[in-house]
């Protein structure tokens, strides 16, 4: 492919090959202050092309390819060539990484300590952690947390940030000077508009951190908590990974210490303010 790039995040190197300029410009300039892939040799490939050589240009259609690959997957419109590398990246990671334990979570860190924030999807989970990141946390990763489970640390995974709907003018107004991609309309979530990682996320994106509480949030609900006990949280936990069962024994082992180590916490709330209140409160009695 003639239109490609590479970039590392965290400890995970990519290389994205298109069809088309624009989706790789949008990349370049969004990532911009992201290293290469160590060596130069990334762990992964990703591929957006067009099914067929006229869909290039009539009624151009993005479909996502790489090491791993889900066969019958939708195509994207080319006005959604972001969305579909971002897709891409989290295609490979959830089907091809073994060397972390991955969950579908947020991480901020503080005082070297890691909070996870875990949930269904519209949750606000996203939206908690730029929120959190706005209030001096360092943002470890979005989509994915990454624990080692040699040593049970989360490492830094710090993607750009999904907002959705909602949830985009809110961040806006508590990052006025933060970066931002295009506003994607009519995707299959909605209006989405990528968030990029501050500086200070992006720095220490190799430091990883002991975790120390996880969070279970929900939106839309009167304000409430109540503690989460292990075993409920190995069960939620493991329907929150996408490869918990094909690391065994290791993935196994990764996340009865993770439960058994640290406290968990469900959280209901009907506002931002709340939650974020709820958030400081929690993290203030470990």
């Amino acid at each position: 492919m003639r239109n490609v790039t590479s970039l590392r995040i965290g400890s995970i190197g990519f290389r994205i090959g298109c069809d088309w300029a624009r989706p790789i410009a949008v990349l370049r300039d969004l990532y911009r202050d992201y290293p290469a892939p160590e060596d130069g040799i990334p762990d992964f490939n990703l591929h957006l092309f067009a099914a067929r050589p006229w869909r290039r240009w009539v009624r151009p259609s993005v479909h996502i390819g790489g090491d791993f690959v889900i066969p019958d997957a939708a195509p994207l419109p080319l006005a959604q060539g972001l969305l579909a590398a971002e897709m891409g990246m989290n295609l490979q990671m959830a089907l091809g990484q073994r060397r972390y334990l991955l969950l579908h979570a947020s991480a901020v860190e503080r005082d070297g300590r890691v909070l996870l924030m875990t949930g269904m999807s519209g949750a606000g989970k996203s939206t908690l952690a730029a929120l959190l990141m706005a209030r001096g946390w360092r943002l470890m990763g979005d989509e994915f947390a990454l624990v080692d489970p040699a040593t049970g640390l989360v490492h830094g995974f710090p993607r750009l940030v999904s907002l959705k709907n909602e949830a985009i003018p809110v961040v806006e107004q508590a990052l006025p000077k933060a970066r931002f991609g295009p506003v994607l309309e009519g995707t299959p979530k909605g209006r989405i508009r990528h968030l990029v990682p501050d500086t200070r996320a992006v720095a220490a994106m190799a430091e990883p951190a002991r975790p120390a509480l996880i969070l279970f949030p929900s939106f839309g609900f009167a304000a409430a908590e109540r503690p989460v006990l292990p075993s409920e949280c190995f069960v939620r936990l493991t329907q929150a990974s996408t490869n918990y069962v094909a690391l065994g024994e290791r993935g196994f082992d990764a996340l009865t210490s993770l439960v058994r180590s640290i406290a968990a916490q469900a959280i209901d709330y009907p506002d931002t303010e709340t939650a974020l209140a709820q958030v400081e409160r929690l993290w203030g009695a470990l």
